[in-house]
């Protein structure tokens, strides 16, 4: 058996031994009431597993400031007791589980919500973004439900909207204190006017006078008061901004003030934890219902903890703190998956934090959770002097979870996606056996299946419709081998300076081709070492800086490539950028590009397209569909597409040739549904 086998063993093995022991006082579950259970998804069943119900709940839990499990938590011990001189925080739950209980895999999946709103089935069951679980359209594809997962959200952070069922975390404030906060805006709209903006935290009435706002194009110009900028605070926590003539709508508008009343935001991770201490621990009680266990023992045997984008960053920072474990040192998680994270963590931890908040080559570039240490080994910081890693303390506890960390081609250019396989003073670095990475080549960071290349509002090139569900489908199927019976799953697949597939920043402009309508010109979220002591931030040194090697087509290599990046009719990238009118030649956000190959050399020509045309890579329809057969052939081998993939997309075969606006799956077709049922 490998080492990250034995390592999952051993790790479940304590998990079951430390289970048989009390829970002590400290931070526990206090009460869950459950509010209600109704059939999911309209009654709809699942091949092998039957129908789903939905359990709808609210949990509280309770917090001893004293515990040093606790000592993380910012502020904690400066928030309002309850009578036993614990915090208390409150949050709904929701479950999804297998009707009958013994027709499921006895698996947890916990899915740490994107700002209030479930992600989870949009990326494995090509289903819709939001948390209506009542009409059986929302099950998509019912991949997860066939395989028996049981699903739990619950809320964790405290400012997520709060409508649309979204699900948020009730946390205390600490009246009277007070402290510098900032809120950056960017309308990316014309500014037609005054507008209004809604601040995370109430300002202090008494230093209003003393904010300061400012503006800027881009990112690293001087902050600027030009004539016509003005702002008056509506209410405590609102201002009116009238925007300075001559700025587009892209400007940066800036607001340092003095804030009060922040919010115990850390303890968003001890909500998480607690939650899922008790959700496997098969007790319940009178105010403590537990509808994952029967006769007092637990419907479920293991838990993966999985994140996608800001709450993937969340789930690594969890690790990192050391919330994957309760006070008793009992494991939480089993496996943690973190998708489309990069090298970051988050500002999920701190006095006045905005856990909303990320930083991007042009929004938000400053604010916190870009920061040392970056990947999992533990390794050193040439510009601090410090030793760390995401894994350094769970290592030094023995209590590391399986990982698996995935990441699109976004990441590679605004989350610092080289720093997972790279350590700060450029050397590569070695991951651990229980870590797997995987960079998907060409793929964006989030988009839901189905999709096209279309126009955006603030973008130069059409966006990039291809989804990442396809691979993660199956590698949740080889995470589940791997906790099961240690079975290890594929091998890494990360650009990295040790295998040669990672370049410096500055001379990414050279390496990708000339795209017609998307020039790069080298545009990246850069890093620099950072005092967020002070309001705006103070940069120091710049970290070195790598981006993926691209092929001739701006492909990234030695990445997990798709049939339509193997086999491709158009360039897909993770990055695009802004139009005219919106800071252009910045980075788009999040937003990729999808760029349509030339037919033939004579279209080539007259689009200066140095890419080679379609008609000379294949020379008949005969040799593309031999290609996508031979390409979709080898990722199933390798484990990284399950075979239904192959077999299905053989249909579509006439239309990917086609392709004539980059539509990876044909619009309007009677075969759509079928194929993306079962991807």
């Amino acid at each position: 058996m490998s080492e990250a086998g034995r390592i999952g063993r051993g790790f479940a093995l304590a998990a079951f031994l430390m289970g048989l022991g009390c829970a002590p006082a400290g931070a526990e579950l206090v009460r869950l009431e459950v509010l209600g259970t109704a059939p999911a998804f309209a009654g709809r069943s699942f091949a092998g597993v039957g129908p789903y119900e939905l359990v709808t709940a609210r949990a509280v839990i309770a917090v001893d400031p004293s515990h040093p499990r606790n000592a993380g938590i910012v502020d904690l011990a400066l928030a309002p007791r309850d009578a036993g001189g614990r915090v208390e925080a409150s949050a709904p739950v929701v479950v999804l589980r297998p009707q009958d209980p013994a027709r499921g895999n006895r698996t947890l999946l916990y899915d740490v919500n994107n700002r209030g709103r479930n992600l989870l089935l949009a990326l494995f069951n090509d289903g819709p973004i939001g948390n209506d679980f009542a009409p059986a359209a929302s099950a998509g594809n019912g991949f997860l439900f066939e395989q028996g997962y049981t699903v739990v959200w619950s809320g964790w952070q405290f400012d997520a909207p709060r409508s649309a069922g979204q699900l948020a975390l009730d946390v205390p404030r600490l009246p009277g204190v007070t402290g510098p906060a900032r809120e950056e805006i960017v309308l990316d709209k014309p500014p037609a006017g005054p507008f209004r903006v809604r601040l995370t935290y109430p300002s202090l009435e008494a230093e209003q006078a003393a904010a300061r706002l400012t503006v800027r194009a881009e990112e690293d110009d001087a902050r600027l008061t030009p004539p016509g900028l003005a702002f008056r605070f509506t209410a405590a926590d609102e201002i009116e901004v009238t925007p300075a003539p001559g700025y587009d709508g892209g400007a940066i508008y800036e607001l340092v003030y003095t804030a009060r009343d922040p919010a115990v935001v850390g303890l968003g991770f001890a909500a998480v934890r607690d939650l899922l201490a008790h959700l496997r621990s098969g007790r319940s009680g009178p105010d403590l219902a537990n509808p994952l266990a029967r006769d007092g023992r637990p419907l479920v045997d293991r838990v993966i903890g999985l994140g996608i984008s800001q709450s993937g960053r969340f789930i690594k920072d969890l690790l990192y703190q050391g919330f994957h474990v309760d006070e008793a040192g009992r494991p939480v998680f089993d496996a943690i998956w973190t998708h489309i994270g990069g090298s970051r963590r988050g500002d999920f931890n701190a006095r006045f934090a905005q856990p909303g908040r990320y930083s991007r080559q042009h929004e938000d570039h400053l604010y916190r959770g870009d920061q040392f240490p970056f990947t999992y080994p533990v390794v050193q910081d040439p510009l601090t002097g410090r030793r760390d890693g995401i894994l350094a303390r769970c290592r030094e506890e023995g209590s590391c979870p399986l990982v698996i960390h995935t990441d699109s081609d976004t990441e590679g250019f605004q989350a610092r996606a080289a720093l997972v396989t790279t350590a700060p003073d450029g050397e590569p670095v070695v991951l651990p056996a229980n870590v797997r990475a995987y960079y998907l080549a060409g793929v964006p960071h989030f988009t839901a299946a189905g999709g096209k290349a279309a126009p955006t509002a603030t973008c130069a090139a059409p966006g990039n419709p291809l989804h990442a569900g396809p691979v993660a489908r199956a590698l949740l199927v080889a995470l589940e081998a791997w906790m099961r019976d240690g079975t290890p799953p594929p091998a890494s697949r990360y650009p990295s300076r040790a295998g040669g597939t990672l370049i410096a920043a500055d001379l990414a402009a050279v390496a990708y081709p000339r795209l017609p309508g998307l020039g790069f010109a080298g545009a990246v979220n850069r890093l620099r070492l950072v005092d967020h002591t002070v309001e705006p931030p103070r940069e120091g040194p710049s970290y070195p800086l790598w981006v993926p090697l691209p092929d001739a087509d701006g492909h990234a290599l030695g990445a997990v490539r798709l049939p339509q990046i193997e086999v491709p009719r158009a360039t897909y990238l993770g990055w695009n950028l802004r139009r005219e009118g919106f800071a252009p030649g910045a980075l788009c956000s999040l937003t990729g590009s999808a760029l349509a190959l030339p037919a033939d050399a004579e279209a080539a020509r007259r689009a200066g397209d140095p890419r080679r045309p379609i008609a000379e890579r294949w020379p008949s329809d005969e040799a593309y569909v031999e290609a996508v057969r031979a390409a979709a052939d080898r990722l199933v081998a390798d484990r990284l597409l399950l075979p239904a993939f192959f077999l299905l997309a053989l249909l579509f075969l006439p239309w990917l040739m086609a392709c004539p606006n980059c539509v990876p799956f044909p619009p309007n077709s009677a075969y759509t549904d079928l194929l993306l049922s079962h991807l």
